[in-house]
């Protein structure tokens, strides 16, 4: 069963690979991602997120999802010293770095729960998936047409942060200037709201940021640096070559 839906700005493709598996068995997944759209998007003038920011909602009253969020994104913040953050001056608040990766999870989470075996969710790049083996291209930097990577991943993540898609979009919390120092950074990880998160970052960080991501634990990392080196940590499941 394939489905594509285009949800929170970039296409999500879900691949499931479960004889007898109907289109419908998706839709509390792709329910939930509409949902965290429109909850979440500091893009929407009604949204939960929007709503905080402009001071409408006190810390009491924010949604459990919400204040999960929040919570994941000042461990970062502190993690990263300040690099990652989602409240940046000057800006309004934007958790999308988080929000991303997390939502996707748990809809994949959803999926299993609901007998789902064999399957692949990608969103706008970064996938989750089960039942595998499955092989996840790593694209290269500078090549839309080639990939510098093919993993293999049974269980988890794989998320990837880059300049090719959207350019400088990705600012430095310490700075609050574009990050510099990377021309990508993939994270391979056991779910996607660790992946994802740690991706972005470890991107945010700079050089710097390749090995602090791969300290932390169940993280297996590959980059490309701004000067064309290639850095990757020993356990990255990288597919055997036919």
């Amino acid at each position: 069963m394939r489905r594509v839906e285009h949800i929170m700005g970039f296409p999500i493709s879900l691949l499931i690979e479960d004889e007898g598996t109907t289109a419908e068995a998706a839709e509390p997944a792709f329910d939930w991602l509409r949902q965290v759209d429109a909850r979440f998007s500091p893009f929407r003038a009604d949204s939960e997120v929007s709503r905080l920011d402009r001071g409408e909602l006190a810390p009491h009253e924010l949604s459990p999802d919400l204040a999960e969020v929040l919570d994941l994104c000042e461990e970062y913040r502190v993690a990263t010293g300040g690099a990652f953050d989602v409240r940046l001056p000057g800006r309004g608040l934007d958790p999308c770095a988080m929000v991303k990766g997390w939502a996707v999870q748990r809809a994949a989470d959803l999926l299993t729960e609901r007998g789902a075996r064999r399957l692949c969710l990608n969103a706008g790049g970064d996938v989750a998936v089960t039942g595998g083996p499955w092989r996840v291209g790593v694209r290269h930097p500078e090549r839309a047409d080639r990939l510098c990577a093919v993993l293999e991943v049974g269980e988890g993540a794989v998320a990837t942060s880059a300049r090719y898609e959207r350019g400088d979009h990705i600012l430095d919390g310490r700075t609050g200037r574009p990050a510099t120092g990377l021309l990508s950074l993939t994270v391979v990880a056991a779910s996607l709201t660790e992946a994802d998160a740690t991706a972005t970052a470890a991107f945010a960080m700079g050089v710097e940021g390749v090995e602090w991501a791969a300290s932390r634990e169940g993280c297996e990392v590959f980059a490309v640096s701004a000067d064309g080196k290639v850095h990757r940590t020993p356990g990255l499941p990288v597919a055997a070559t036919a």
